[in-house]
């Protein structure tokens, strides 16, 4: 695709409409977007997509350029000096310690962070992690009590504790000493409208959520909290720096698969952790790669949130997440590789599992009454699946869905749900939290469970005070800048690339242009499901265009624009065939020949013109 060097300004001034049939909106931040690209050495359309991130100027060069020195010092968390005494007195005095983590990828990576941190500093500690179905999520009173038996002094919780009033206060009534590392929102009290948060009774709780945290950056991980933990204890105890470093792909890891902001201090994570993991050291790792067959790929933010990510939470759902760190503590090669294998099959047994959960959730709904916020009550499904299920039908139908199973508690079911941008499903819950016996989560995904006679009025409650209109159940593309073809250049594409990794809170970009004569079409593939386009612009620039879904195109060309136009398109000759189109541009190498190519998001149908 020919570039042809004009202005970047010239293009922004050219109307690009939202289309009509689909909920596409451009993006409107203002600046003086040649005045950053200047400063940074960047292009325009690069300088506007990180205003669109709502980064601020003096945020870029921390954005552009993520360096390890810029991490935050972890003093600045509140209770961390406390935290950090408690833990060294234990060392001292020779007492034991007990870590609890949650049995998702990233209360494993936490829990490791923690294990392998606390005995480089000499402390005497183990781990429990809870199984998902036996104990349910986070610290519980058994777990108390089986620590109180064993002679345990300090509980440290990574992952999950800030949620557990009760649990914790039972703690303390036993004499221990509480340590909570977490991330997760603070439960509150509405009183007379006003929130009340709600903090359990320990000795030090590290928590950038809280509301008298005065940490630069709330959202990172768990893993990202007990990072920060073992880093302030190694600057205690005067362990080099570089130390510490070596557990960077774990925090990437966790962050990447628990799904929290790529800004700021996490992607400072994510960047050199995935530059750690491509050379990891940690034996169970790279075993995990090599049953996923990996070894030759460079591993990101895909890879780690698709391949690895998925194995490592496999073993929590179906038996337990112990495997998993079993296998990150294995320093024996054979060993590591016999686990890492078996880790995968148990993940391709939940992904058979997950699929009739899918089924059956779908069975649900054609047979229920219309709701805005799906509860899809499925008794039979196994409880650990219920997340992935949601998150699978929200995807699907761009509703928030609570997906309820029945537990192992008599009377009792479970829930867990995934939500949208405009549902904020932690506060929904708390308001319907007389009904619930426990809850936690966030905005876009929380569990919860309940007495199985209440789902009914609990369904009917959240419903009713859910404040969605048809509206909010069309999925927003965010169009960051409506960029012609003739602007595109390799250059360009580089240093879009070069914002990755891409995730919540930086998004991949999506760029769009109106009125694109579609020249010719082919299908590609062993199962014929792609379609590579050839596009021509008003101004004449030509472009080549692929998009993955050929037999949905094809339809919807016929559908638009009738059989005769459909033929013409296929063999190439003068067509009537005009879309607007969503894209992302990357560079195709094909037999030693570069061309900048189009990933086609999204289309539809644009004016007809006349073809002479």
């Amino acid at each position: 695709m020919a570039h042809n060097h004009v202005p970047y300004h010239a293009y922004m001034k050219a109307e690009v409409k939202a289309m009509a049939d689909q909920n596409w909106v451009i993006r409107t931040k203002r600046a003086d977007f040649d005045a950053l690209a200047q400063r940074f050495d960047i292009d325009p359309v690069v300088a506007r997509i990180l205003i669109n991130r709502d980064l601020k100027e003096e945020q870029f060069e921390r954005f552009l350029h993520p360096k390890l020195d810029a991490l935050y010092d972890p003093f600045l968390m509140e209770d961390m000096n406390q935290a950090v005494r408690i833990i060294v007195h234990d060392i001292e005095e020779g007492h034991s310690i007990r870590i609890v983590s949650d049995y998702d990828v990233d209360g494993v990576m936490s829990n490791y962070i923690l294990y392998k941190g606390l005995r480089r500093i000499g402390a005497e500690v183990d781990y429990v992690i809870p199984h998902r179905i036996r104990d349910g999520y986070g610290i519980n009173e058994e777990i108390i009590e089986k620590a109180v038996e064993d002679g345990i002094h300090t509980i440290v919780t990574c992952d999950n504790g800030i949620a557990e009033e009760k649990t914790i206060a039972r703690a303390k009534e036993f004499g221990l000493t509480v340590v909570i590392s977490d991330h997760h929102q603070v439960p509150y009290r509405m009183v007379e409208a006003e929130k009340h948060y709600v903090l359990p009774p320990a000795d030090a709780i590290l928590n950038p959520k809280k509301a008298s945290c005065r940490y630069p950056f709330d959202d990172l991980c768990g893993a990202g909290v007990a990072y920060k933990l073992i880093e302030a204890l190694y600057q205690k105890r005067e362990i080099p720096k570089e130390e510490i470093y070596e557990f960077l792909e774990f925090v990437a890891v966790a962050t990447i698969c628990d799904v929290v902001s790529l800004q700021d201090e996490n992607r400072i994570f994510v960047v050199k952790g995935l530059e750690r993991l491509n050379y990891s050291q940690n034996a169970g790792l790279r075993a995990l790669i090599r049953v996923n067959e990996l070894s030759d790929v460079t591993l990101d933010a895909y890879h780690v949130g698709f391949k690895l990510g998925p194995c490592i939470n496999a073993s929590g759902r179906l038996e337990s997440a112990v495997a998993s760190m079993e296998l990150l503590l294995e320093q024996d090669t054979e060993l590591a590789m016999a686990k890492a294998q078996r880790i995968r099959e148990v993940n391709e047994e939940r992904k058979e599992l997950t699929l009739q959960g899918v089924e059956a959730a779908h069975r649900y709904l054609q047979e229920s009454s219309p709701m805005k916020v799906f509860v899809i009550y499925l008794p039979d499904c196994h409880e650990s699946l219920a997340g992935i299920i949601a998150g699978r039908i929200r995807e699907e139908y761009h509703h928030p869905v609570l997906v309820v199973v029945d537990s192992e508690e008599e009377g009792i079911v479970k829930g867990s749900g995934r939500s949208i941008e405009d549902y904020h499903l932690f506060e929904a819950l708390s308001a319907c939290s007389s009904l619930l016996k426990r809850f936690g989560g966030h905005a876009m995904a929380a569990g919860f469970s309940l007495r199985r006679d209440d789902l009914e009025t609990f369904t009917q409650a959240i419903n009713e005070n859910c404040g969605l209109s048809e509206k909010d159940f069309i999925p927003k593309v965010r169009i960051d800048v409506p960029m012609p073809v003739a602007y595109i250049s390799e250059e360009l594409i580089r240093q879009i690339d070069a914002l990755a990794p891409f995730g919540k809170g930086n998004e991949k970009p999506l760029f769009a242009q109106r009125d694109l004569n579609v020249q010719s079409a082919r299908i590609l593939g062993r199962d014929r499901n792609v379609v590579k386009v050839v596009l021509e612009s008003s101004d004449g620039s030509v472009g080549e265009g692929i998009y993955f879904q050929a037999q949905e195109f094809c339809d919807n060309i016929i559908r638009w624009f009738g059989q005769e136009e459909y033929d013409k398109l296929m063999h190439g000759w003068l067509n009537n065939v005009m879309l607007n189109i969503v894209y992302y541009p990357v560079i195709n190498e094909y037999n030693g020949t570069r061309t900048i190519q189009l990933q086609i998001k999204r289309y539809a149908m644009a004016t007809v013109r006349e073809v002479l």
